[in-house]
This record gives C-alpha cells, sequence and structure tokens, in this order.
C-alpha cells in the first residue's frame, strides 16, 4: 500500500454519548491508514453510555486544539452539551481549522448550537431532525448529508455509512470499498422496522414513551437553548 496523507480524526466525548454513533465511525475511518483517533472530553476521566459501560477519553479539550475530522456523535447527553459554553467553545475553535466538520445522529444538533450549520443542509436522528431549523440549519432526511465541508449522517447505525462515504471523499471510493469488505459490511436486518414509515404504531409508542422518560419535553428544551444561544 503507497503512503497515504496522515489524517487526524477527534470524536466528541460527553456522559450520556450513544457509544454507537461514536464507534461506528470510528472503526471506519480508524482504516484510513495513517490515521491519529483521539476521543475528547472536557476531563479524561470515565464517560458514561447509554449502553451502560464508560468510554476512556484520550485526552482533554484543553490538550486538542486541531484536527483534520472533527466529529460529534449524539445520545441523551447532547442536551447538557449543548448549554455548556465550555464544550460549544471548543466545538467552534476545532471547526475553524478542521477540514471536515461532522456528526452523526443527534450530534448535528451540537454542530448546531455551536453556529455552524447555518444555511447548511443537515441529517439527525429522525426523532429530532426538524429540531435543526431551531439553528438555522436546513433538515435533511437523508442517511447521510454533504454540504461543502459539512458532513452528517442520521440516527446511530447510519454512522457506519457515513464513515464510508466520508472515507470515500478523502481516500477514493475504492478504498472505501476495500473498508467495507474488511469490514463485512454487508447488511441485512432480520426487521423491517428500521424508520418511522416502516414501524408499527405500537413501536412507534413505544419509542416515544422511551424519549419521554429520558428527555421529556426534549423539543421544546431544544427549542429553549436555541433561543437562549440568541438563534432567531
Amino acid at each position: 500500500m503507497s503512503e497515504q496523507t496522515p489524517v487526524s480524526i477527534t470524536f466528541m466525548l460527553f456522559d450520556g454519548i450513544t457509544q454507537l454513533d461514536l464507534m461506528g465511525p470510528a472503526q471506519v475511518l480508524s482504516r484510513l491508514g495513517n490515521t491519529t483517533v483521539h476521543l475528547v472530553a472536557k476531563d479524561v476521566r470515565p464517560v458514561s453510555t447509554d449502553s451502560g459501560f464508560p468510554l476512556m477519553p484520550t485526552a482533554s479539550m484543553n490538550e486538542v486544539k486541531s484536527t483534520d475530522i472533527l466529529c460529534i456523535p449524539g445520545g441523551f447527553g447532547t442536551l447538557e452539551v449543548m448549554k455548556d459554553t465550555q464544550s460549544l467553545d471548543w466545538v467552534k475553535e476545532i471547526a475553524e481549522t478542521a477540514t471536515w466538520i461532522t456528526s452523526v445522529c443527534t450530534g448535528s444538533l451540537i454542530l448546531g448550537a455551536a453556529g455552524l450549520l447555518k444555511g447548511y443542509k443537515a441529517a439527525c436522528h429522525w426523532a429530532s431532525r426538524d429540531q435543526l431549523s431551531y439553528f438555522g440549519a436546513i433538515p435533511t432526511a437523508e442517511r447521510i448529508v454533504f454540504d461543502r465541508n459539512r458532513a452528517s449522517g442520521g440516527g446511530v447505525t447510519s454512522g457506519i455509512d457515513f464513515g464510508l462515504a466520508l472515507a470515500a471523499k478523502i481516500r477514493g471510493e475504492d478504498y472505501a470499498k476495500f473498508i467495507q469488505l474488511s469490514l463485512e459490511y454487508d447488511p441485512a436486518p432480520p426487521f423491517t422496522s428500521g424508520s418511522p414509515d416502516k414501524a408499527s404504531e405500537a413501536t412507534l409508542k413505544q419509542y416515544q414513551d422511551m424519549v419521554n422518560k429520558f428527555a421529556p419535553d426534549r423539543d421544546q428544551t431544544v427549542q429553549k437553548i436555541a433561543q437562549d444561544l440568541g438563534f432567531d
């Protein structure tokens, strides 16, 4: 394999993160070759996930000030991040020089809160997609969305697709296909319940009940955060 241009990749970590939002694209993008991957949180301490096990950051926000690819995962913890000035300031600072500013799932709401999606098309988890408009973004119902140097994936598992699409932009389509084969990514889900237009009404209600339990009044909360941050 010929020598490749080095690529630095930085994922933001925070309490309440959805670990697959991170792990999917991290697994893919780490195979770009000649990469450095950082998992960055406010402090280097175990970070809670919605899977019940912690993740350990590799560096703090004070230690990482630049990267080629910035990726913000999602999860119920995004609400607290969107209210945290230090976290938003760090995202803005990193984004100033990043080649790619990216997100998976509700991580796009953090990019929005940081003022990085005004006038940009962006993807998000289907249940929170419309909330992007509170930050001046253009909600887009696609699994992967590219708009200039912004790239975003939809909900959770789309992070793998997002990672492969971004890999193709960076190393070319043939190399992305090589990564896909190396991961044996050949999905054949056992059920057709992976989107709201395919799921049953009972399944949709079950999901909404979960959201109401862990993040009640989420839409109103996100709207208020946007207003507090000065978005019209």
